[in-house]
């Protein structure tokens, strides 16, 4: 029984840390690609075909 409530410790923690990776990636990635559009639009004047 203590073998299995380790496990399952190990299990959760090894789930929050991940879940909060991704998060933070997610956040990071939005924030970039945001910026860049910001960034283009911007620029759209300025740029001639």
């Amino acid at each position: 029984m203590e073998k299995t409530y380790k496990t399952m410790v190990g299990a959760g923690a090894a789930s929050l840390a991940i879940g909060i990776v991704i998060l933070v990636t997610g956040i990071a990635t939005g924030v970039i690609a945001i910026v860049q559009g910001a960034k283009l639009l911007k620029a759209k004047n300025e740029i001639t075909f």
